[in-house]
């Protein structure tokens, strides 16, 4: 028996944002009706999903959601459709603020404790390297580690010093530069020679991206910062999970679109064929936020200022895909479309991703160091049960 999407969010008691969103994640499938463009939902599916939900059987397609551990923070609250930084709307306070001052707040930094730039010439972006920009950063990130051995003090104070470290010199391996001591925005700017509005927008995005609760990569920043690892290697680990295509991938492949996007004539076109190849459109849906998401409305506002003709491509291609997939942008779909307005390099998304959400990491990290809490979860066993202790026989008498 199949289902429309109206009778399937109604039976799953969801919005329809919320279904697709489902579906976006591998958590239900959907199945087009031949000859229309309209889909329908298994019945066996929904209620597997709804038992899965109420936790009377396991998930199918071994829903990660199912077993994810809850930890106490204060750093990031997301709710109603709006997000906080230590209780303060994280939207309005990507208004005026800099990363540093994020960074001062969710490290609770009140000292200040940032480190000089080092003097010296900027590491010459030259040729393409063979490694990646994630590769990059971890191999650099080694090499710091095994140099700083102050870093081996887990107190508030020394961490939120490493974390300065880390937070320069993953955002000259991102943008080289001359050392300055203007914000991070406005290093990343002059790498990227871009002004003004420009510069502003960049500062948006990172002080939105800084921290976004319990992702993938904050969750095993936490489990490494938990084993008593120094921050050097709470960041490589983090940006290890987001090197997946499911995470960080994401980012790129937002961008990947506009690029099309930029070459074809017809958004609706280039848009509508994907999904005909049976690709999946990036940048769309946020399960966190069904009636959209605020970081991608921020950063969208501030695209106008700064690239009125981006922020039109992006608009028109904001609708569209509303139309075809029923979700809205994201965040990835904003940085990418940040990316493409100010005609920054390759991969600049990702590079503003890192260097934002470093300050989450660390944020984390120095939470998870005074809890004093190894983070260890329970498996909840799925396969064949052993058998029971058969009794020996007796042998005859």
């Amino acid at each position: 028996m199949f289902l429309t999407a109206r009778q399937a969010a109604d039976r799953l008691g969801v919005k329809l944002d919320t279904l697709y969103a489902y579906v976006s994640r591998g958590r239900l499938r959907s199945v087009i009706v031949p000859g229309t463009r309209e889909r329908r939902y298994r019945s066996e599916d929904v209620e597997a999903l709804l038992d899965a939900r109420s936790g009377t059987r396991p998930p199918p397609n071994g829903d990660p959601e199912a077993l994810m551990p809850v930890i106490g923070s204060s750093i990031c609250l997301i709710e109603n459709g709006s997000f906080y930084y230590r209780g303060q709307d994280a939207v309005r306070l990507s208004e005026q603020a800099t990363l540093e001052e994020i960074a001062r707040l969710l490290w609770l930094d009140e000292a200040g404790s940032e480190l000089p730039d080092a003097s010296g010439p900027p590491r010459s972006a030259g040729a393409a390297p063979a490694s990646g920009l994630i590769e990059r950063c971890q191999i650099r990130l080694a090499q710091l580690g095994d140099e700083d051995l102050s870093a081996l003090d887990l107190t508030r104070a020394r961490v939120a010093r490493t974390g300065w470290r880390i937070l320069r010199e993953l955002a000259a391996g991102v943008a080289p530069a001359l050392p300055s001591p203007e914000p991070i925005h406005r290093r990343l700017a002059a790498a990227w020679r871009s002004r003004g509005a420009g510069a502003d927008l960049l500062r948006r995005c990172l002080v939105l991206i800084a921290d976004h609760e319990l992702n993938p990569s904050t969750f095993v920043a936490r489990c490494v910062a938990s084993t008593g690892a120094t921050p050097y290697a709470v960041v490589a680990a983090a940006l290890s999970a987001l090197s997946g295509g499911r995470h960080g991938g994401e980012t790129a492949r937002a961008e990947g679109l506009f690029s099309e996007l930029l070459e074809g004539d017809d958004p609706m076109a280039v848009m509508a064929g994907r999904l005909a190849r049976g690709e999946r459109l990036p940048g769309f849906g946020q399960p966190l936020y069904p009636e959209g998401d605020p970081r991608a409305v921020a950063i969208l506002a501030a695209l106008e200022q700064a690239a009125p003709e981006a922020h039109a491509l992006a608009q028109t291609t904001a609708e569209i895909g509303l139309r075809l997939t029923g979700r809205r942008p994201n965040v990835d779909f904003a940085l990418a479309a940040a990316a493409m307005g100010l005609g920054l390099p390759r991969n600049a998304a990702l590079g503003l991703f890192i260097v934002g959400r470093t300050v989450g990491w660390v944020a984390h990290a120095i939470e998870q160091y005074e809890s004093g809490i190894l983070i260890r979860p329970r498996a909840r066993y799925l396969g064949p049960r052993p058998e029971e202790e058969r009794r020996p026989i007796s042998p005859p008498a």
